[in-house]
């Protein structure tokens, strides 16, 4: 695994968004995530948080950040935040609706200051509904789309970490939002706001499952579908050690591959598609695998077109070979983490050290800039 230790100087920058220069409010989960894609892709973060906060410098969402402590609820700090917004491409907030309002930096406010600003709002039920200032987390936002009765076993959904709702519905969302804004900013001269709402992307990712659902190729029962664990050929099989490998053999000259490489000469397994037989053929399977230690299989399946990986844990990961040669982990300060995502040939992403700065240094430098 590649060690990118070494601190690199915070007045190097690189990245497709180089120049761009983004305000983010302090939070937790989907917005700081958000604002780390940002920095690593170039853009000059600056994050506003709380007197006093506990801060992390080296933290891997906090990453590549000029931190400034300010109490907003004083009123000269929130004019000190208006001259820097008046210099920002975007903003990135995460507060319930109504408490930016009641800060006096609203949209309304901001834009009039800043017509071109994009205006990224992070909040998992959204700016307006029954639900928009109610409590919640993940597990609730992607509960009311349909995500979350479909992810686990038979008897029960189960959480699928907080990948979904936070940071593919939230994070990853609201950075397809802010990135197209900013592009319509540059040609029309007005900025506007981006309302993205966890539930809303936790929604949109389900949108192939909907899909299958109407042209009746999708059940609502667990486990028995094709791309939930229900099929043989698409599963998490224990090897003989207590170790787990994934397949994922659905094409026919993939699952003929499996067939060749797992023996599986048994006629039964001819009928690849037959629902009704999927958990016969699952069980079987399931006896053939834990024939082998997971190093077994992984010799005799890894780097063919069976569609295998072997299951790591976080801290196997970044010594894969795969992982290793393609440097998806470094290592920064001590902190195993992952490399920023995605790659670009000519204005490569980097990763940079934060700091804790004076707002008032960065405003001058931003006006002078201009």
């Amino acid at each position: 695994m590649l060690d990118k230790s070494a601190p690199q100087s915070s007045t190097r920058t690189s990245g497709p968004l180089a120049g761009f220069r983004i305000v983010e409010f302090a939070g937790i989960g989907p917005g700081p995530f958000a604002c780390m894609m940002l920095a690593d892709m170039g853009a000059e973060v600056i994050t506003l948080d709380r007197v006093g906060a506990k801060k992390n410098l080296k933290s891997v969402a906090g990453r590549g950040r000029k931190v400034v402590e300010l109490d907003l609820k004083d009123k000269a700090a929130v004019a000190r935040v208006l001259d820097l917004l008046a210099n920002a491409d975007a903003l990135v907030e995460g507060f319930r609706p109504g408490v930016m309002e009641r800060l006096g930096l609203g949209p309304d406010v901001v834009l009039a200051r800043n017509p071109r600003l994009v205006y990224g709002r992070m909040t998992g039920w959204g700016q307006q509904g029954p639900l928009a200032q109610a409590a919640g987390h993940d597990i609730n936002y992607i509960s009311v789309t349909g995500a979350l009765a479909a992810i686990g076993g038979k008897d029960k959904p189960v959480p699928p970490l907080n990948l979904v709702g936070d940071f593919g519905g939230g994070a990853l969302y609201l950075l397809v939002g802010a990135l197209a804004a900013l592009l319509e900013a540059q040609k029309s001269g007005n900025g506007q706001v981006v309302d993205a709402a966890m539930c809303d992307g936790a929604a949109s990712l389900m949108s192939m499952f909907f899909d299958m659902t109407a042209a009746g190729r999708w059940t609502e029962q667990r486990e028995s579908n094709f791309l939930d664990g229900g099929a043989h050929f698409y599963g998490v099989y224990e090897c003989g050690c207590g170790r787990f490998i994934s397949i994922g053999s659905i094409e026919p000259q993939f699952y003929a591959l499996l067939r060749q490489h797992a023996g599986l000469s048994d006629a039964d397994f001819d009928h690849q598609m037959d629902r009704k037989a999927w958990p016969a053929l699952k069980r079987k399977l399931a006896d053939v695998f834990k024939s082998k230690t997971r190093d077994e299989w992984c010799a005799i399946m890894e780097g063919t077109d069976i569609c295998f990986a072997p299951i790591l844990t976080m801290k196997e990961a970044p010594e894969h070979p795969h992982m290793k040669a393609r440097e998806t982990f470094v290592t920064r300060h001590g902190v195993t983490q992952p490399a920023p995502a995605p790659r670009f040939s000519r204005t490569p992403s980097a990763i940079r050290d934060a700091a804790s700065v004076d707002i008032a240094d960065v405003t001058r430098e931003w006006q002078s800039g201009r």
